[in-house]
């Protein structure tokens, strides 16, 4: 299945107004498990961090909802955040500048390409490696525009069932994906490759969070791939499973696993 036209109808629907605008990104951040650990993650990296002027790289930024959520943490941060789709930069700019948030900015970058030499303090890559072919390339870029003791934040799918790959010869549940998962040795070794030596992996998506993937993002995408109709069904798809979404949510952010979905990986330069 073909994600980002379901992705574009989403963002027209909540690009409307700024008002909908946050909503949508508030609901991300409960529904979407890999925000709960990423974000567990940048409140690690931030404390006694907010009162100091430091660059941040969101790589590979998306509808902007990180931006967004680390902008509104310290105003001395400046971030910066990337990404290929001209309209989406363009929304988020817009958005960005109606609500005031001057702190961050958007621009249209190819990853495999742009580096910004000794200039990020962090930078983040949250669900953008699976897509990108030349993901070695795009560590690189990443370790030369990082300054030194900068870190890199990245969220993936693993391979150990991540975009719902359970064997050979299944294919990914989303077909933008160039890769099934990182195996998490793999993605180990391809960041030292890059020059990143200190380097921490663990796994996300356990069993609570691959039934509330299921639940709150597979079931709801297959729906919406077959009719745009079934946007007038989500809110009482979602009023009977966002609570046990949540549960399950808060689990999987809490608990060590052994194995899971998707991978969480630290690297600093």
């Amino acid at each position: 299945m073909y994600y980002d036209p379901i992705k574009k109808s989403l963002g027209e629907v909540f690009n409307r107004t700024p008002l909908l605008r946050r909503l949508f990104y508030h609901l991300l951040d409960l529904l979407l498990l890999r925000t709960w650990h990423v974000h567990r993650e940048l409140r690690q990296w931030s404390k006694g961090r907010t009162t100091e002027a430091l660059n941040i790289l969101d790589a590979g930024s998306g509808y902007g909802q990180y931006t967004y959520w680390l902008s509104g943490l310290s105003r001395k941060w400046q971030i910066l955040a990337v990404d290929v789709k001209d309209e989406q930069v363009a929304d988020s700019n817009r958005f960005f500048r109606e609500i005031g948030r001057t702190n961050a900015q958007f621009a249209v970058q190819d990853l495999v390409l742009y580096q910004q030499p000794n200039t990020f303090d962090l930078a983040l890559s949250v669900d953008v490696m699976e897509h990108i072919l030349e993901d070695v390339e795009v560590f690189r870029n990443i370790h030369a525009s990082l300054k030194d003791g900068g870190m890199l934040l990245i969220s993936t799918p693993s391979d150990q069932g991540g975009s719902d790959v359970h064997a050979d010869g299944e294919t990914s549940f989303i077909e933008e994906h160039v890769r099934d998962g990182y195996n998490i040795h793999e993605i180990q070794q391809k960041l030292r490759t890059a020059g990143f030596e200190r380097i921490e992996a663990r796994y996300s998506y356990g069993e609570p969070g691959q039934i509330s993937w299921r639940l709150s993002m597979k079931y709801p995408i297959l729906m919406l791939g077959k009719s745009k109709l079934f946007f007038l069904l989500l809110p009482f798809y979602y009023l009977v499973t966002f609570p046990f979404c949540l549960i399950l949510n808060w689990f999987d952010a809490n608990v060590k696993h052994d194995s899971g979905t998707g991978l969480i990986v630290k690297a600093w330069k």
